[in-house]
């Protein structure tokens, strides 16, 4: 049996469970992933097995001019989730902050590098991509 990874928004309206992680997660620096975690990076995991186990109806979505897909909690404003432009509803990846638990992902990359904040340093044991993965 495997194991299963539970996670919540701030206010514990919304909580999930996934049965699996990517191989791949970075740290993103681009302007919309600061603006949406209030943070320097967003660090966001693709998941496998997603289940919504409670507070479905908190979800809310904006569409950025990109046509990329955050989702957040209406009510904590949590930001939960990114998908890319015509991507399926269950093809999301996952802010890694939003898990309860310890989980089995490692951080491998970093991109969007060119986008970064003056104040923010880099990590310098990880790869950097000034774009996408595919820039380099």
């Amino acid at each position: 049996m495997s194991k299963i990874y539970q996670g919540s928004c701030l206010c514990g309206g919304i909580q999930f469970s996934v049965s699996g992680f990517s191989a791949k997660a970075a740290n993103c620096y681009c302007s919309m992933c600061r603006k949406f975690h209030g943070a320097a990076f967003g660090t966001l995991v693709g998941v496998q097995g997603l289940q919504w186990l409670s507070g479905e109806k908190l979800l809310k979505e904006f569409v950025a001019a990109n046509g990329t897909i955050r989702t957040f909690c209406s009510d904590c404003g949590s930001s939960l989730g990114f998908r890319t432009k015509g991507s399926m509803h269950d093809d999301i990846e996952l802010a890694i902050s939003t898990f309860d638990d310890d989980i089995p992902v490692k951080i491998d990359a970093q991109i969007y590098t060119a986008y970064k904040a003056n104040w923010c340093q880099l990590d310098t044991t990880l790869p950097v991509f000034t774009e996408g993965r595919q820039d380099g």
